[in-house]
């Protein structure tokens, strides 16, 4: 997957893959119903927090 941060607020997810790594999303059918992974949005701010994902234009 892909991930850009371009604001604290704002996070920017594409999936390039199935999403049934996260159990909160895959297998369903509308996921669409489903807005977030809780891991994933954990493992982003935490990469946030490290410096290891850049918040904004850089």
């Amino acid at each position: 997957m892909l991930v850009k941060k371009n604001s604290l607020a704002h996070t920017l997810v594409q999936w390039t893959s199935g999403t049934d790594q996260c159990t909160e999303l895959g297998g369903h059918a509308d996921r669409a119903l489903i807005r977030t992974c809780t891991q994933l949005r954990a493992s982003i701010e935490s990469s946030v927090r490290e410096g290891l994902l850049p918040v904004g234009d850089s």
